[in-house]
């Protein structure tokens, strides 16, 4: 074990993170996965240095462990890859026990795997208005724009009671607050927006609650089991991170699809390993841009060789840890069959994504629903020519030109 001493006076790693094409791994996680799996690091904005943890056994200790806090984050600049941050201040992502597990609680009964079986038929019938509509348009065609995108705005919306009408809004407000290549007053205007829809939205439901997740928590509102802000914050991040969540995940999974050599045939003719299929792109695909939301050390932690300080910041990587070779054979591999997947995809701890069922079932759904209608479904340019985002905390494709035979 390397001394304490040694390991503290490690140099930090300046990390721009940088748009990178396609699913590349970011080079600077893989060597620090490999060399220095507790490393220093110095991202593009905020102040000072941070921890990134690496290895996977060391994520899970650092995200279960009540030592390290999300809400001692508030008002602290920590060194950040966005000009803002992201998750509001009383959001469910940046508070502690006991507080986040009140609103966890009320969360997971309204996405429970039961609720969510409920939302599936609905979800199928959407999918296929949506791929009828595409055949009806006929080939070529951008299938980002055409399904991919309308799909996942319109089953969290739903969800959630946000009007049609407002869709376009909602894609707004997303592009600017989950994207690094916008100020912080172009973040805090938009927050100020969304948080004036949403407490309007939350008026007009205690008055007249209707058949959605957001009614039922405007019902825990005003019995006292939240607050308005607390409300407001949780739809926030359901409507916004539920909504690309499955847009850029199910658009790089189509990728995948479509460009590792049998893949799509094989899960065609056996669409029951599907299910395999989706937990393995979860675990291979770098889904997001370098990393989420920091913690606090709250006492002197020990760390793989490294004691990491009270008050130091700490950020985690999911990705590195779904690399880890000690748990994933051949991890640079994606591998249709891999039996032993326990990938981190959707976190780990208290902070473990509450939308997984509902993201699972949606991927489930819509390419399924994909591969059954358009068997004969190719790219319609190079693979070297599809554009992804630039500039977003997600990675993804911003449009997939396919083709097929009508």
């Amino acid at each position: 074990m390397a001394e304490p001493s040694l390991a503290r006076d490690r140099v930090a790693h300046h990390w721009p993170v940088e748009d990178l094409p396609g699913v590349q791994f970011d080079p600077l996680l893989a060597r620090l996965l490999r060399e220095e799996p507790i490393a220093k690091i110095r991202l593009r904005f905020g102040e000072g240095d941070a921890w990134l943890v690496t290895r996977y056994e060391d994520v899970k200790l650092v995200t279960a462990d009540p030592r390290f806090s999300r809400a001692a984050t508030v008002d602290r600049p920590v060194t950040s890859m966005t000009p803002h941050v992201i998750g509001l201040p009383r959001g469910i992502g940046r508070i502690d026990p006991p507080e986040h597990t009140r609103l966890r609680r009320l969360v997971t009964q309204s996405l429970s795997p039961r609720r969510v079986d409920r939302l599936r038929p609905h979800a199928e019938a959407t999918a296929d208005a949506l791929l009828t509509s595409l055949g009806q348009q006929g080939p070529p065609a951008d299938l980002v724009d055409a399904v991919i995108a309308p799909f996942s705005m319109r089953v969290i919306s739903e969800l959630l009671g946000v009007a049609e009408q407002d869709w376009g809004r909602v894609r707004d407000w997303q592009r600017i607050i989950l994207s690094s290549n916008h100020s912080r007053a172009e973040a805090d205007a938009v927050k100020k927006e969304i948080g004036g829809y949403f407490r309007a939205l939350a008026e007009r439901r205690s008055g007249e609650p209707g058949d959605d997740l957001f009614s039922a928590l405007v019902a825990a509102r005003d019995a006292g089991e939240l607050t308005t802000p607390e409300l407001i914050s949780l739809a926030v991040i359901l409507q916004l991170n539920g909504m690309d969540m499955v847009l850029s995940t199910a658009s790089s999974m189509v990728y995948l699809l479509l460009t590792q050599p049998g893949w799509a045939v094989r899960l065609r003719d056996d669409i029951g390993l599907l299910p395999v299929a989706v937990e393995e792109m979860l675990r291979f695909n770098p889904t997001r841009n370098g990393v989420g939301l920091p913690r606090i050390a709250m006492q002197d932690v020990q760390v793989g060789d490294v004691t990491i300080r009270e008050g130091e910041a700490v950020y985690v990587s999911y990705l590195t840890a779904n690399r880890d070779p000690d748990v994933f054979p051949e991890p640079d591999r994606l591998d249709l069959e891999r039996a032993e997947n326990p990938h981190l995809a959707f976190g780990y701890g208290i902070h473990y994504c509450h939308g997984a069922a509902l993201t699972r079932m949606e991927l489930d759904v819509l390419l399924s629903a994909l591969l059954k209608r358009f068997p004969g479904l190719s790219l319609a340019c190079p693979a070297t020519g599809i554009e992804w985002l630039r500039g977003a905390v997600s990675r993804g494709p911003a449009a997939l030109p396919v083709t097929w035979s009508p």
